[in-house]
């Protein structure tokens, strides 16, 4: 049995050497492998936003009502509670966290697989013993590895998207709720006037001046006008309710007193700048380029599918004493060749590219849009103010003066303040539409922070 053996010596010194050569290539691809990018989601929400601090993940959820926000509530307050205390935004950032976890599983190398085998017959016992690896893996780690890089800045660029939904969102409200604020003195004053006048005619009536028609006209108004106050302060207490929820107060009093209205500034940047800034910076863009990089990776991996089942090993066996030598087990592509698995890639590819040119069309029309809102705003607002308010105030003012002075029925006294009305909610309407121009002009752009560089 000896010299039997010693042929087998050689073979053993061969495989061991073989094993410690294959260990070696698996070291150094191991040492070659760079390192997970850490796309700093926080930093890159609170950049966009204009948050001042980098966004704090929350590996808990959050209670049912954040800390109260005290008796006032400032538009940047508002903001900033709404990113801090969202949910949804906090499960954008988990998704983050899953991607980098995907990105390190890329990195790792598969594990070895061993088998044993023992027979029973007769003579001894035979055992067999296979340590194998799925060598195609290996050499695909470096593919992998990138392609779940990309889809880790894709989820970061989501989380951005994410943010800049509830900055935009959140300021609208506020914008809404200040709009209903100033809308209530407006309607309170037109039912004031409607009691004076109530009075005045029925006084008039009661001297034998006035007619019946006037009072039961006054009443009437008056009785439409209290429904009208009615139905503002619900709505007003409605959107009260609705940024309370969205700044983490769902259960409080929504009673703060907000900010004044400030008017937007006039934009004096083209808007060709802002176009080209949103087209660089907008997370939508973004997220659709590295999906596309990352295809890019998938169909290089397409290129060793056939192959991927392939193993390398090393298989030793003991019938009288133990022989060893290398391994290899490959599929052969005869049947599945991986043309399927590449075209469906490359369709995946195709549909990605249309998605990049859909989202870079998309910015084009919101910036523009919000830029043209915006403009044409502020100078309906201006036209408003200072020439259609104080030609309304001037005739409802002519026109009591005439009725108190019994030159006219009520009508067109009532027609006057009607109008005034009117106009008065209509500036408070622009000024909210100016508001939310602005508004989404930032959110077109890529966010508040980014529109700050326009502004300096």
């Amino acid at each position: 049995m000896k010299t039997m053996m010693e042929p087998y010596a050689p073979v053993g010194q061969r495989s061991g050497r073989s094993v410690a050569g294959l260990a070696l290539v698996l070291i150094a691809l191991i040492g070659c492998q760079s390192t997970r990018p850490d796309p700093a989601a926080e930093e890159a929400v609170a950049q966009a936003v204009a948050l001042g601090e980098p966004l704090t993940f929350r590996v808990e959820g959050g209670p049912l009502d954040e800390p109260a926000a005290g008796d006032t509530l400032s538009f940047l307050d508002a903001t900033r509670r709404a990113v801090v205390t969202d949910p949804g935004l906090q499960g954008a950032l988990a998704r983050v966290r899953m991607a980098m976890a995907d990105a390190d599983q890329a990195r790792l190398l598969p594990n070895p697989v061993l088998s044993f085998i023992l027979r029973w017959g007769a003579g001894k016992p035979n055992v067999e013993v296979t340590l194998t690896e799925s060598i195609i893996q290996v050499f695909q780690r470096s593919s992998r590895s990138s392609a779940a890089d990309n889809r880790l800045r894709q989820a970061a660029a989501d989380a951005v998207g994410d943010a800049l939904d509830v900055v935009a969102t959140v300021q609208e409200l506020y914008a809404l709720v200040q709009a209903e604020d100033r809308l209530l003195p407006v309607l309170e004053s037109r039912r004031d006037l409607l009691r004076r006048l109530t009075e005045v005619a029925s006084n008039r009536l009661e001297a034998g001046e006035g007619v019946r028609g006037d009072v039961t006209t006054l009443d009437a108004q008056r009785v439409e006008m209290d429904i009208e106050l009615a139905e503002a302060g619900l709505r007003r207490r409605t959107q009260r309710l609705r940024l309370a929820h969205l700044i983490g107060e769902p259960s409080g009093s929504a009673a703060w007193q907000l900010e004044p209205w400030m008017p937007p500034a006039a934009v004096a940047t083209p808007e060709q700048v802002w176009v080209d800034l949103a087209l660089q910076r907008r997370p939508e863009v973004q997220s659709v380029a590295w999906q596309l990089a990352a295809l890019g990776d998938d169909y290089a991996l397409t290129r060793l599918f056939p192959w991927e089942a392939s193993d390398i090993g090393v298989d030793a066996q003991r019938p009288d004493g133990w022989v060893a030598g290398p391994s290899v087990s490959t599929p052969l592509p005869i049947f599945d060749t991986g043309d399927a698995r590449r075209a469906r890639v490359t369709a995946e590819q195709i549909e990605a590219r249309h998605a990049l040119t859909t989202a870079r069309r998309r910015v084009v029309e919101e910036v523009r849009v919000a830029h043209k809102a915006l403009a044409g705003n502020l100078v309906n607002l201006a036209r408003v103010r200072q020439d259609l308010i104080p030609l309304r105030q001037l005739r409802r003012d002519q026109a009591e003066e005439a009725y108190r002075a019994g030159l006219t029925d009520v009508t067109p006294l009532y027609l006057a303040e009607r109008d005034l009305g009117v106009t008065q909610s209509q500036a408070i309407e622009i000024e909210r539409q100016a508001t939310i121009s602005l508004v989404r002009l930032q959110r077109a752009v890529g966010g508040p922070g980014v529109a700050a560089e326009i502004a300096k």
